[in-house]
């Protein structure tokens, strides 16, 4: 990586534990997990620690699986920091927890060897400014288009050609509830609960910042309605859809 020119401040660095998984997470949006592998057990066993930031780094997988064989899975090179909110632990030594999206961050190192699970050098993105104003009129085109979006999936998955009742009712549920009003909290609720695709989602994680991620959440929506009104066809996999939901 090259120094920064002078005068311009290099970005923050860290080392936090990775956790790959076949989502992407954004900021604000909550994400639960069910922890049952020994190496995830012992991760939140040590975030629970009283000196121990309870913060790690979720990263979608490009290629492989979630319990793939070490060395074989590929990670986009942009994560969320997931802030851990709640734990439940199990006698056998599982837990359920839930996590709420903070930082973005880049990473610039994986090390497998030193613990179990992963750790990542990362360097801490922020959003770059846009001129005031500029996302206001986009945002609320995307959230008149979204909400078209989950109203052709609601109606759709009631002819009984659609979508299971699982993943509808995920949708419904946020398509119902008030949106914020806030840009760069629209941009990644629609982002996360949109029927958006991994690479999508992951294209819109890396945006530099509120605007531009609006602007390709436009494009992408525009796509998904053509989609479902002329072709009604859901253009992603149900396992893609069910995607965290919540806002914190």
């Amino acid at each position: 990586m090259s120094d920064p020119s002078p005068g311009v401040t290099a970005p923050a660095q860290s080392v936090i534990p990775l956790f790959p998984l076949g989502t992407v997470l954004f900021p604000g949006v909550v994400l639960p997990l069910h922890i049952f592998e020994p190496r995830y057990r012992l991760l939140v066993r040590e975030l629970m620690h009283p000196r121990a930031t309870p913060e790690f780094g979720v990263v979608a997988i490009r290629q492989g699986t979630e319990g793939g064989p070490p060395g074989t899975t590929v990670l986009y090179d942009i994560g969320c920091a997931a802030a851990l909110r709640q734990v439940t632990p199990y006698d056998d030594g599982r837990f359920d927890i839930v996590t709420v999206g903070a930082r973005r961050f880049r990473i610039l190192e994986v090390d497998p060897h030193s613990q179990p699970y992963l750790r990542g050098r990362v360097e801490w993105l922020d959003e770059s400014p846009v001129e005031p104003g500029e996302t206001a009129v986009v945002s609320r085109s995307v959230a008149e288009l979204f909400g078209r979006c989950q109203a052709l999936l609601r109606a759709y998955a009631t002819t009984g050609a659609g979508p299971s009742a699982e993943g509808s009712a995920a949708r419904t549920a946020i398509g119902s509830a008030a949106l914020p009003t806030d840009p760069l909290l629209l941009s990644h609720l629609v982002a996360a609960a949109a029927p958006f695709t991994l690479d999508d989602r992951q294209n819109l994680l890396s945006a530099c910042n509120t605007a531009e991620r609006l602007r390709q959440e436009l494009r992408l929506l525009k796509q998904e309605i053509t989609m479902i009104s002329r072709l009604r066809a859901v253009p992603v996999p149900l396992a893609e859809l069910r995607v965290p939901m919540g806002m914190n």
